[in-house]
């Protein structure tokens, strides 16, 4: 059989450095492939030695895409590890600030990363707009800024930078690719959407930055709670939260909504066909509570648990002790372990092997900075997908009515979210539910300061909790891109060992011992055809339907192995106020 071997590198639109290698049989279909990070980082090893209170500062630095999402689930590591309850308003703060990540992060996603994959910029140029503006009626009773006169100075404009050759980001793409299958009325629609997208995201960010402090890296989340007692005092502050969450909703309703149901009707038989559908083994951590118990003890939004092989009757309880790391086919190597190993004991040593003498990935061998986690024993696919479909086994009602309305619009069965395409929806889906959440947070947090509640933080005593004893904790979080866990151990106050297994760790590591693929290999071989080898269309289509971010997945260090700094931080002063 006649093959031929592509290699797509670097990933484009994405955080970070990725390498995908492909091999396609005569009729140009994937049967096999291989995902590598070219890339190392390091933060673990940074930490330790550190007074675990300010492991959060420096553990967000891991990446600056996912803003702020390892500061937060750091800190909930030290407060497990310290038996600590937060106050009402600090919990309903901190689902707010992450509820406006998940915002930003899959409206960003969607139009800036993802829509060039669905979307024929070109095409835009020959739709009719007044012909568009009708055809926007088919996806919503209120399409967003649906005026023939908005089309066409898309348009103009799209032609201005045409003859001035400044595409900009639309320059280098594979127009006219017979995988593009909308019309250019679509196409214009799309488009239209992707320039405003430009400006709801900085909405999204402002309400970040509203109760964060600062948007990247927010600063208002510490152990026991939050800092930012000034602006829940102010009733200003929560009117202009909700003001901007009501706009960027809107949005969410009237374009990106839209926009996936005319996508869903567009890739239809690709849905059907189940391309891009992976693994089918889904895992969540759960997360945004629901309540005030002890963390882990209390309703979630998105539940937790396991679902394997497409299977939906049934849920299996998540239990973080089965979580591992392995290195067989990753630059790195374990101490005196021949096994996957918990992150409580995890090592990130490296051992770079390079590449074979033809420039490509020794596939037999290491061929990735990222490792390949495992639960008890099986490869699993995290993220918008696996929450929807862990929330959809497990019968939770808000989860189901939200798919099963979304399903009913495009008309396409359950079995259709297990593709590419059910990939990418389940991502806007959750963006519709988070948004129709946070009113109800927003107004629950507002109404408890109206009644004089401005309790945001849990006093403790951190020498008498931590001196002279060893304790464990792990903090879990659903990230945007899913599943992510931090897992940290404290002797005597200060960190032993620090480990992050994170979403893009999860879905982008390479074959484990067992030679068994990582979720982005097995989605790539899911019934994947090239149309055009030259024009990789497709790999991208099913990579960035992830929504990779290799930053937060691999480590850093000094090649020579030198130590590169010591950093001492001397607070001044107590707390303070955001």
């Amino acid at each position: 059989m006649a093959t031929k071997h592509i290699v797509v590198d670097p990933i484009t639109r994405i955080e970070g450095h990725l390498r995908i290698e492909v091999v396609i049989d005569e009729n140009n279909r994937i049967i096999d492939a291989y995902s590598s990070s070219t890339m190392f980082r390091g933060i673990e090893l940074i930490l330790k030695g550190r007074d675990a209170r300010d492991c959060g500062l420096m553990a967000m630095r891991i990446c600056g895409v996912c803003t702020g999402v390892h500061y937060w689930t750091s800190i909930k590591a030290v407060e497990h590890a310290l038996g600590i309850t937060i106050p009402k308003n600090a919990r309903l703060v901190r689902n707010l600030i992450e509820g406006s990540l998940y915002l930003h992060d899959h409206v960003v996603h969607f139009y800036h990363l993802h829509a060039l994959d669905w979307v024929d910029i070109v095409s835009a140029l020959k739709a009719d707009p007044y012909k568009a503006a009708k055809i926007a009626e088919n996806y919503s009773d209120n399409p967003w800024s649906n005026s023939p006169t908005d089309y066409k100075a898309v348009q103009e404009r799209l032609t201005k930078f045409v003859k001035a050759g400044r595409l900009g980001p639309f320059a280098n793409a594979y127009w006219g690719n017979k995988s593009y299958k909308f019309s250019p009325e679509q196409n214009l629609i799309a488009t239209k959407h992707y320039l405003d997208a430009l400006e709801v995201q900085r909405d999204a960010a402002k309400m970040m930055a509203i109760w964060g402090g600062k948007n990247p890296h927010p600063q208002s989340i510490v152990v026991g709670g939050v800092t930012c007692v000034q602006d829940l005092e102010n009733p200003s502050r929560h009117a202009l939260f909700k003001e901007l969450l009501e706009k960027t909703r809107d949005f969410i309703l009237r374009a990106y909504i839209p926009d996936i149901l005319m996508a869903a009707e567009a890739y239809k038989d690709e849905a059907l066909n189940g391309v891009g559908a992976g693994l089918g083994n889904y895992l969540a951590y759960g997360d945004l509570p629901l309540d005030d118990t002890p963390l882990y003890k209390g309703k979630t939004l998105f539940p937790s648990g396991v679902v394997l092989n497409k299977d939906l009757s049934k849920v299996i309880p998540f239990n973080q002790e089965k979580v591992t790391e392995d290195v067989t086919h990753s630059w790195y190597k374990y101490e005196n372990a021949d096994k996957p190993l918990h992150p409580f004991d995890g090592q990130t040593i490296p051992n770079y092997t390079g590449f074979d003498k033809d420039g490509l990935l020794k596939t037999n061998e290491k061929y990735s900075w990222i490792k390949s986690p495992i639960y008890d024993d099986t490869r699993v696919e995290v993220g918008p997908l696996a929450r929807m479909i862990v929330g959809y086994a497990s019968g939770d009602e808000r989860i189901k009515n939200y798919v099963d309305k979304a399903l009913k619009l495009a008309g396409l069965p359950a079995s259709a979210l297990f593709s590419t395409v059910g990939r990418t929806a389940a991502r806007a889906i959750e963006t519709w539910m988070m948004a129709d959440m946070m009113l109800q947070w927003a107004d629950e947090l507002a109404t408890n300061c109206a009644r004089g509640d401005l309790s945001t933080w849990t006093k403790f005593d951190y020498d008498a909790l931590t001196k002279g004893k060893e304790l464990k904790g792990y903090g879990l979080s659903e990230a945007p891109r899913g599943a992510l866990g931090h897992w940290v151990r404290i002797v005597d106050g200060k960190v032993a060992n620090y480990q992050a297994v994170v979403p893009s760790t999860w879905n982008a590591g390479p074959r484990d011992y067992k030679g068994r693929m990582g979720a982005y290999e097995a989605a790539l071989v899911s019934n994947t055809k090239v149309a055009n080898p030259d024009q990789p269309l497709e790999i991208l289509r099913t990579v960035h339907s992830f929504d990779p971010c290799i930053a937060c997945a691999v480590h850093i260090i000094d090649t020579k192995g030198k130590e590169l700094g010591v950093y001492k931080v001397e607070p001044v002063g107590g707390m303070c106020n955001v």
